[in-house]
Formats: structure tokens, C-alpha cells, sequence
């Protein structure tokens, strides 16, 4: 059984930084774009799926364009949705619950936002809806996190422990017919 790869991709510094940014549709840099560019340019794809948030999207057409690949758009590649609190600092929300939904995200979600079994119901969906062809996702931290939980069975507080700055990848090899057998192979921040 020879399985494929799937890489996943951060997407790149948004133009306003040190938001809650789930729904909240805000352009990435030009040098994020470029900095995403450079991060996958030694991988052989053959498909881009992207979140179809800008932040997301645009570095995906980016990449798109070196390889004359057209990125697909699923918007269950979305961040978790923050509610109230998307959009804002950190800084702005109030401390207790914000403790509490870092804790446990599903027990404690966002103001009017989504609970974290949610986010990895969606991603769940979306990766079972892949075919075993070496694929780039452009994505998020919330969404890359859902992914390694459904993938490698990572609980959920342990996947706090994964750095994914603004253009991390993480590549893995996924061997179809089980969806909790995946191989991380390299992670490149």
C-alpha cells in the first residue's frame, strides 16, 4: 500500500496581526504570500485545496500560479468560529472565559462561536472527502489541529503543544482505508 502525501499549510501573516481571526475575512501580506510560496516550492502536488478565506486563498493562487494548478475552495477548511470574539485582541476578552475556552474549547466555546467537536466535524468531512492524490491544504491553525486529531488520534490538549506560526507546514503520508493511520514526516516552520 503506497498512500500519498498531504501537506498543510498555514496560511501567511494577515495584514492585521494579534486577532482572534476564525470568520473574519482579512488579507494576508504580500510578503506572507511569498513567504507560503517559498515553503512548499521543493513539494510535488498535484492538487491545492484552500479555505476559502482570503488569508488562505490568495496564498493558494499564489501557489497555484508557480505550478498551473487551480486551487480548489472548501470553506470546511475554515478556522474555528470565534463568535463574539472574532475579530478582536485577545487582550479585549475578558480573561475568565477566554481561560476557559483555551482549557476546553468544546465545553466552553466562544460567545455565539463554534465548539471545537464542531471544527473537527468539518474537517472530519473534508478529509474523508479526499482521493489519494499528493494535495497541499491551505488552511489554519485551528483546522491543521482538528486534521492531526483526526489523523493521528492527537487529544485535543496535546495539540497545543504543535507550534504553527504563519506559514508552517506539516507534511504527513496517509495510507487510505485508515483514517487514523498517518505518518508526520516533517515539520517546517
Amino acid at each position: 500500500m503506497s498512500g500519498f502525501a498531504l501537506h498543510f499549510l498555514r496560511h501567511g501573516a494577515p495584514e492585521q496581526p494579534g486577532l482572534m481571526l476564525g470568520r473574519t475575512d482579512v488579507a494576508p501580506t504580500a510578503e506572507g504570500i511569498a513567504a507560503c510560496v517559498r515553503q512548499v516550492s521543493d513539494l510535488d502536488i498535484g492538487r491545492i485545496i484552500s479555505s476559502d478565506l482570503q488569508r488562505c486563498r490568495l496564498p493558494a493562487a499564489g501557489i497555484g500560479e508557480t505550478r498551473n494548478l487551480a486551487p480548489q475552495i472548501d470553506p470546511r477548511w475554515r478556522e474555528l468560529d470565534f463568535g463574539d470574539w472574532d475579530g478582536k485582541a485577545a487582550s479585549a476578552i475578558d480573561p475568565e472565559p477566554l481561560g476557559r475556552f483555551w482549557a476546553d474549547p468544546d465545553e466552553n466555546p466562544p460567545p455565539r462561536g463554534e465548539r471545537w467537536s464542531a471544527l473537527v466535524a468539518r474537517i472530519t468531512s473534508a478529509l474523508a472527502d479526499l482521493s489519494p492524490h499528493p494535495t497541499l491544504i491551505v488552511t489554519h491553525a485551528g483546522a491543521i489541529r482538528a486534521a492531526l486529531h483526526c489523523l493521528c488520534g492527537i487529544a485535543r490538549p496535546q495539540l497545543w503543544a504543535f507550534d504553527l506560526p504563519y506559514g508552517a507546514r506539516l507534511s504527513l503520508h496517509i495510507w487510505p482505508g485508515d483514517p487514523a493511520v498517518a505518518q508526520i514526516r516533517t515539520l517546517r516552520a
